[in-house]
């Protein structure tokens, strides 16, 4: 179990954020990595030439140590969606061939594929959320029940992004395997606070976001992307990607062959220190926390939360079929109108997604913060 770490972040006593999965404070450490890297950028004599690869490398480097694989196999991208992009124009998939994803999946996730089903006559088979039945619950369970003769494409997350639910990616993934569909994943609501392996799960791009539970800035993030496929076509076609790209004297002697590995994928201008520096920053702490020991740690908490929760008339999913670091808050009548707004007023900040209020709290929340949390609510059900 890890103490509470709320004092490496600038975050005032009467605050009680609950919404890492919105967005997550960066650390002090992770903005005086950035302040450093934008120094260079005022005085920019001091940014040399090997710069450009330098920090990169180094994020890569973090990247692959966090997911357990080779930096040849990480591209530094933007966002989620670019990465998704990148799998969805590299895949193949066979007119009426089928693409997998869940019912309300994070829109980045979905417009790829829509897009792809139109263009190659293929057809986006949305797995129903598994709210009654014998698989109450289990995202796990309706998503092998929806593996047909003709899926080709399983675009999921690890964590459904409006409530937390859980989806086994192990048990999944070896079901695709074994009918020869790819599997695409974007983990940003789960990369740093669940545990994953890339040796163990072997999908064929896995992406995400730095900006929630990565701790990093906004507009950076990596994508794996398996050795089979790095031979592929890349979103853009920028000079750095290209080989011998690190002699800036012979730019002009155009190349047609790539950087080593998924680098080919990299997004262009991805050499900007203060972003690179804060992540890397980030991905740093996060290691030495240990992500088996964050989810350990945020899974007993919001054990505590969910309890106490369903104590005072809320429904949560059970916690088998719950992500460690999500709790999903469900009101019988629909989440009272304005909720979030009202809980904010109180310094108390969460986020509603559908029929869900996502409380998502992280090491720097305190005892205090969750009692925060359910005065509020006490005093908003009782006035409902």
């Amino acid at each position: 179990m890890i103490e509470n770490q709320r004092h490496l972040f600038d975050m005032p006593d009467h605050i009680a954020y609950l919404n890492c999965a919105f967005m997550s404070p960066l650390m002090k450490s992770v903005v005086d990595a950035a302040s450093t890297g934008v120094q260079y950028k005022v005085q920019p004599w001091t940014y040399s030439g090997p710069d450009f690869f330098t920090y990169p490398e180094s994020y890569r480097e973090l990247a692959a140590q966090l997911i357990n694989t080779s930096a040849d196999n990480i591209a530094v991208v933007p966002s989620a969606s670019y990465g998704l992009q990148i799998a969805a124009n590299n895949l193949p998939l066979r007119a009426e061939g089928e693409i997998l994803v869940l019912e309300d999946q994070f829109p980045s996730n979905i417009y790829p594929w829509r897009e792809m089903a139109k263009a190659n006559g293929g057809v986006l088979n949305t797995v129903a959320r598994p709210v009654d039945g014998a698989h109450k619950g289990d995202w796990t369970a309706a998503v092998l029940q929806a593996i047909g003769p003709h899926t080709e494409i399983l675009a999921l997350p690890a964590t459904h992004w409006a409530d937390g639910g859980f989806l086994d990616l192990e048990i999944i993934a070896k079901s695709a395997r074994d009918i020869g569909a790819n599997l695409v994943l974007d983990l940003t609501q789960s990369l740093g606070v669940m545990p994953f392996d890339i040796e163990t799960v072997r999908p064929d791009f896995m992406v995400a976001a730095g900006y929630k539970w990565l701790f990093g800035p906004y507009s950076l993030g990596f994508l794996y992307i398996a050795p089979k496929w790095q031979n592929g076509t890349p979103m853009e076609h920028n000079w750095m990607n290209r080989k011998g790209s690190e002699d800036f004297s012979r730019l002009v002697d155009y190349q047609d062959g790539f950087q080593p590995g998924a680098r080919r994928f990299d997004m262009g201008e991805k050499s900007n220190p203060a972003q690179l520096m804060a992540a890397s920053a980030a991905l740093s702490q996060i290691l030495d926390w240990g992500v088996d020991n964050i989810s350990d740690t945020l899974g007993t908490r919001n054990a505590g939360i969910a309890k106490r929760a369903r104590q005072i008339g809320l429904r949560v999913t059970e916690d088998k079929f719950r992500s460690p670091h999500y709790v999903g808050l469900e009101f019988e009548s629909g989440v009272p109108p304005g909720l979030a707004d009202r809980l904010a007023a109180d310094s108390v900040f969460v986020s509603v997604r559908g029929n869900s209020v996502r409380v998502t709290p992280h090491l720097y929340n305190t005892d205090a913060d969750i009692d925060r949390l359910f005065a509020a609510l006490d005093y908003v059900m009782g006035g409902t």
